[in-house]
């Protein structure tokens, strides 16, 4: 089968697609035949990486973190899939490889692909959406009549994001360019700030709950439109930028002891801190499909790449300005069967 890996650390040009044996199918493995999946900023930072202290691998590796497709194949103790399946999975780092034909991964971290979007779009939604629902239903707390400011609503655990925080009664207030203020009025915001343009905490006003997908200065702006008792949420440690000027298992103790440091800073506030990694679970991502299936989640794609060219959707990725999810279409019929177009 076809696989891009990577044979040495570096930029998007060191990805290389090979040929490769299928996986083998352990008792309690779904063997998936890959028709998309998708470009996730942490498939850029693996592949640089940057990771390399936490994420132990031994090279050649094959990237990717998300997929849609059709069951080729189960293990004798797998209960819940058949041959023919439509599914979709986020597994987890020592089972990831779903840039590639075929992908094997325990039945516990699949769940049955909804049925009204393409297999591009169902990709989009596995890793960004687990983020996002563990960040806001898990970690957050979220519930209805609670104000909520996600910063990058447009990005792809943003845009979902904003979907999942208005489904759950919210108030919703997303940062973004201005380009992508339509989008997001149409995804469910109630408020839309220009950050480059605008004061983003005098803008958003108090919060009860933030939610951080960019580090840096929105974190900071994060903890600000919070009082005593707000609840902040971030999914970003700043591992690479820390890698890149300490190296990679002294850059990582770096940014985890930067995120120590802003945590102690949230409970002298009076703030409550959760730092979210997304787990591989196939029972929430059965959640997700329910509500794309009930039209209140939407996919959103920014663009769709060849595997072959999965190199340049990297290089799309690193640049900063995708609205919505990044695709590699694996199968010819990866597209086929989708949803109507996207807000514009």
């Amino acid at each position: 089968m076809r696989a891009a890996r990577i044979h040495a650390y570096g930029e998007p040009s060191a990805i290389s697609i090979d040929e490769v044996d299928r996986p083998q199918v352990g008792p309690r493995d779904v063997l998936i035949a890959v028709h998309a999946a998708s470009v996730n900023p942490i498939d850029c930072k693996l592949r640089r990486g940057y990771q390399r202290a936490v994420v132990r691998w031994t090279l050649p590796q094959t990237l990717g973190l998300d997929a849609s497709g059709v069951v080729e194949a189960v293990g004798a103790e797998v209960t819940r899939f058949a041959i023919g399946d439509a599914v979709y999975t986020s597994p987890g780092h020592q089972r990831q490889g779903t840039y590639a034909d075929y992908v094997a991964v325990d039945e516990s971290m699949v769940a049955f692909k909804p049925r009204n979007v393409s297999h591009a779009e169902a990709a989009g939604v596995p890793l960004a959406g687990l983020t996002a629902w563990q960040s806001l239903a898990g970690a957050a707390r979220l519930t209805r009549g609670d104000r909520i400011l996600i910063q990058a609503g447009a990005g792809g655990v943003g845009s979902l994001a904003v979907q999942i925080a208005k489904h759950r009664g919210a108030e919703v207030i997303a940062t973004a360019s201005a380009k992508n203020h339509a989008l997001l009025r149409a995804l469910g915001a109630d408020q839309v700030i220009d950050y480059r343009n605008e004061d983003v905490v005098a803008a958003a006003g108090p919060c009860q709950v933030a939610f951080d997908t960019t580090g840096g200065e929105g974190r900071l702006q994060a903890r600000q439109v919070l009082g005593r008792g707000g609840r902040l949420v971030s999914i970003v440690g700043g591992i690479p930028e820390a890698v890149e000027r300490h190296g990679p298992t002294l850059g990582a103790a770096v940014a985890m002891g930067g995120v120590a440091s802003f945590a102690l800073g949230c409970l002298v506030r009076g703030i409550r801190f959760r730092y979210v990694v997304r787990k591989p679970d196939g029972a929430a991502l059965g959640e997700l499909t329910a509500l794309v299936e009930a039209g209140k989640l939407q996919p959103i794609v920014d663009s769709v790449f060849p595997l072959e060219q999965v190199a340049e959707a990297h290089r799309h990725s690193e640049a900063g300005r995708a609205r919505g999810k990044i695709i590699v279409a694996v199968h010819p019929e990866a597209t086929e069967g989708g949803a109507t177009a996207p807000p514009a």
